[in-house]
């Protein structure tokens, strides 16, 4: 199974950099893809994700906003994979 995590943030955002260091590291450690997008450059993702960010999605669905837990997103790509 193909797995993506996508980070959803703005620039400027402290919280965004801390998400993105455990998202690039996980990524790097399970072998799955990551992507980011800025919600400023999206008015649909801004209307609904500018009170959360930064948001983690796992192959489009909503997994975590403001902290990225590493455990849990870790135990959330085991799941899928185990699928």
């Amino acid at each position: 199974m193909d797995i993506v995590i996508t980070l959803l943030g703005k620039p400027g955002c402290h919280l965004c950099d801390d998400a993105r260091a455990v998202i690039e590291r996980v990524a790097a450690d399970t072998g799955v893809r990551w992507e980011e997008r800025d919600i400023t450059q999206s008015e649909e993702d801004y209307r609904r994700y500018w009170e959360q960010i930064p948001v983690t999605l796992i192959n489009g669905v909503q997994h975590d906003f403001w902290r990225v837990d590493e455990n849990r997103l870790r135990a959330a790509i085991a799941e899928l994979r185990g699928r």
